[in-house]
């Protein structure tokens, strides 16, 4: 082989080499950026589940509150109801005694 064959053989893998190191470069830069926007997408959902937790905690407290309240009115409403039925039971009764 004569010099310019080999000079354009040299020339060609120079270009070649170039290309490769450049398109593995921006493929490796554009895997960056999808690592980092799947990072920043699974913190975002953490949050958000997070966040949801914390609402669905509230809602089932608040309702656990008034649930409670519920009970102790229907408590309430039982006992005077007994005390009432319990009275007017001996007044009925007794008075025959």
């Amino acid at each position: 082989m004569n010099r310019r064959k080999i000079f354009g053989i040299l020339v060609a893998c120079a270009v070649l080499a170039a290309f490769v190191g450049t398109a593995s470069a921006q493929q490796g830069s554009a895997s960056q950026d999808i690592k980092h926007d799947a990072k920043a997408a699974g913190k975002d959902i953490g949050h958000g589940a997070r966040a949801i937790g914390h609402e669905t905690r509230y809602v089932a407290k608040n309702i656990g509150h008034g649930a409670k309240e519920a009970g102790h009115g229907i408590a309430k409403g039982a006992r005077t109801g007994w005390d009432a039925t319990k009275h007017a039971f001996k007044d009925t009764f007794d008075k025959g005694h």
